[in-house]
């Protein structure tokens, strides 16, 4: 675990502006797309990175813990967990250790981990792997949507040529999982991988302690892992020479609403949201609110948000977070009321039904939010939406009534001007506009669809 890869190879440019596609900031995990246009075989990628660095021995593996906690690693699934710590804590569990890639991203205003396993599949499988040598894990669990049919064959198709060419150190399965909201979590993971519903689990205990099989089992998002892959060539000084001392590294974003060239993007930890979307090509149309986070996020006004830089302990003195990396513009001409009413129906719809905020709150929070989008709601029906929100929180069995609870009370706030005018005068003309957050059209789940 060096600065440099042990066969003389040097690590990819990052920031000089020299790259041409790579643009200002330069390229990490998508430097390979840069550089060609297109996905990496498995040939390009051994030629562009050498064979992933296993660690053979104890000592070995220890070393590549102790470079991902260097190298402030945090997770990019959502909840931005120091990625050493929770090896560290896998590895020390009782019994053999299980590992479980995370890409199912049914966050729907989110794209980076489908684009990320389409152009740089083999980056991810080495992260895999090395995370798997890493905790001593012996199986090792790639998740996908049962809507990415043909990712999970191609990918089905890399992890045999691998196996081939003997580049993986645990064998590694691809699955194919229901594709509801909460069936990303990682208890739903668990539980699924154990042949139960892909519903979150009460817990503890939590999966590091007893997750697949009861053993302790390392979840990890995809993207994550191929930072990792990183780490374990270039070393933590190398991951550190992008971001921030206490936000290091790079992460994959996905930009979408009013700019001009949505997408997914990589960018540096700590780039001010401004900036951000800059990159994107910049707002099409005046901005008067930005959602931080996807459907489990914030919403903040335009003028607050982009002055912001894109840290975890940023995002948190607003009452936001990064997320999955999701940054949606909504522009100013656009009610956010009737936009977030649309997402609170779906949640509702998504959720497990497994307890009482999500079989009776989260519904009744949707219904009285779309009356106070598209109907007619006085202050009475106001107070008993605000005080249903404030009860979401914390009493769930999983963090679903927790994200929308956020949703619903940060949109009521930051649309409190749209909130009133909705009180005096019913709906507003742009409650009808064409919709900027986008839905899926699948039908909410029947008792026999999370299996």
């Amino acid at each position: 675990m060096t600065d440099a890869m042990t066969d003389g190879r040097t690590a990819p440019r990052v920031g000089d502006g020299s790259e041409g596609m790579q643009g200002p900031y330069g390229s990490r995990l998508l430097h390979g797309w840069y550089a060609t246009g297109g996905a990496a075989d498995v040939e390009e990628h051994l030629g562009r990175y050498g064979p992933p660095p296993f660690p053979r021995t104890a000592g070995a593996a220890d070393r590549l813990v102790r470079a991902v906690e260097d190298a402030g690693l945090t997770g990019r699934g959502g909840a931005a967990f120091p990625t050493g710590r929770k090896m560290r804590t896998v590895a020390a569990g009782k019994g053999t250790a299980v590992l479980v890639a995370n890409g199912m991203e049914s966050e729907p205003a989110s794209s980076k981990d489908e684009t990320l396993l389409d152009l740089a599949p083999h980056l991810v499988l080495d992260g895999i792997a090395l995370a798997a040598a890493g905790v001593g894990a012996d199986e090792a669990h790639l998740v996908l949507p049962r809507t990415r049919q043909d990712q999970a064959r191609a990918l089905r198709e890399a992890v045999e040529e691998r196996r081939r060419l003997g580049l993986d150190w645990v064998p590694v399965l691809v699955h194919e999982l229901p594709h509801h909201y909460v069936s990303s979590e990682e208890t739903s993971l668990v539980r699924w991988l154990n042949g139960g519903d892909a519903r979150p689990l009460a817990t503890p205990p939590r999966p590091f302690e007893k997750g697949v099989a009861r053993r302790p089992t390392l979840i990890d998002n995809v993207e994550t892992l191929a930072h990792l892959a990183l780490i374990a060539r270039y070393g933590p000084g190398w991951f550190r020479g992008a971001g921030r001392p206490d936000a290091p590294g790079t992460t994959l974003v996905t930009l979408s609403g009013a700019l001009h060239t949505p997408g997914v993007y990589e960018v540096p930890m700590g780039l001010p949201l401004g900036e951000m979307l800059d990159i994107a090509g910049g707002a099409s149309q005046p901005l008067g609110s930005v959602l931080l986070g996807g459907f489990f996020g914030s919403w903040l006004p335009a003028g607050q948000a982009l002055r912001v830089p894109f840290t975890k302990s940023d995002l948190a003195a607003l009452g936001a977070g990064p997320g999955a990396g999701v940054v949606v513009a909504l522009p100013a001409h656009v009610c956010g009321l009737a936009e977030a009413a649309r997402v609170l129906g779906h949640l509702a719809a998504q959720s497990a039904r497994q307890c009482g905020p999500c079989r009776l709150g989260l519904p009744a929070v949707a219904t009285d939010f779309a009356e106070l989008a598209h109907g007619r709601c006085g202050p009475g029906q106001l107070q008993r939406l605000e005080g249903r929100v404030g009860l979401l929180a914390g009493r769930g069995a999983c963090r679903h009534p927790d994200g929308a609870s956020r949703f619903a009370a940060t949109a009521l706030r930051v649309f409190a001007d749209d909130v009133h005018h909705h009180l005096r005068y019913g709906p507003c003309a742009a409650a009808g506009h064409e919709p900027v957050l986008p839905l899926p059209h699948t039908p909410a789940p029947g008792d026999r669809d999370w299996r």
